[in-house]
């Protein structure tokens, strides 16, 4: 896509005040040649940062391209693991339970990430063999002697949690993985339980 820009200097009200602003820039990417029929893309950004050449612009343009990477790790955070119900009473102890938490929301971003752009990927890379093992139990599928693609065991992860696989429904979001991921925990823990069950008897 390309992209016309345009950038100025504003003042904005800075929100505690009727008569004072802050200086903030303002920039402009429009979107131009855009097939016949189909509006054009228009951003419109703010920042506190100045921008002297295209450079600069381009990067902040690429900052904002990167903002739904953010705003789906937030949403595992909050809603995935809860995080802002967690009923713990000192800092150090949410301190420690928010370090957990961002790993698990940056495991779920990634699996559905390269779930996406790297299907074929060996799924070993990301997952535990049991836990791949679990997504083909829990379908009542064939568990493979080898190691599948990524992609396929991501589908068989999400469609735990409801996801169908349609031609229209494009890929697994990531409630659909965070979900299913839920359930594959819990039958990893069993089926180490029958292991060392079997290991003990």
């Amino acid at each position: 896509m390309r992209q016309r820009l345009h950038v100025s200097r504003v003042a904005v009200p800075d929100g505690r005040s009727r008569t004072k602003t802050v200086q903030v820039t303002c920039l402009v990417a429009r979107e131009i040649d855009a097939p016949p029929g189909v509006k054009p893309v228009e951003w419109r950004l703010l920042s506190n940062r100045s921008i002297e050449s295209v450079d600069e612009a381009a990067q902040l343009i690429d900052w904002y391209r990167a903002h739904w990477e953010v705003e789906v790790y937030f949403d595992v955070l909050k809603n995935g693991c809860k995080v802002e119900s967690l009923q713990l009473k000192t800092m150090p102890r949410l301190e420690l339970a928010l370090a957990l938490y961002m790993i698990v929301a940056w495991r779920i971003s990634r699996l559905m990430r390269l779930g996406r752009a790297c299907p074929e990927l060996p799924a070993e890379l990301l997952f535990e063999t049991e836990e791949w093992q679990a997504a083909y139990l829990l379908q009542d599928k064939g568990v493979p002697k080898t190691p599948p693609p990524l992609q396929e065991v991501v589908l068989l992860v999400a469609s735990l949690s409801g996801f169908l696989g349609r031609k229209g429904d494009g890929e697994p979001g990531a409630k659909t993985i965070w979900e299913g991921m839920e359930q594959i925990a819990v039958c990893v823990r069993g089926m180490k339980f029958a292991a060392a069950r079997r290991d003990s008897g």
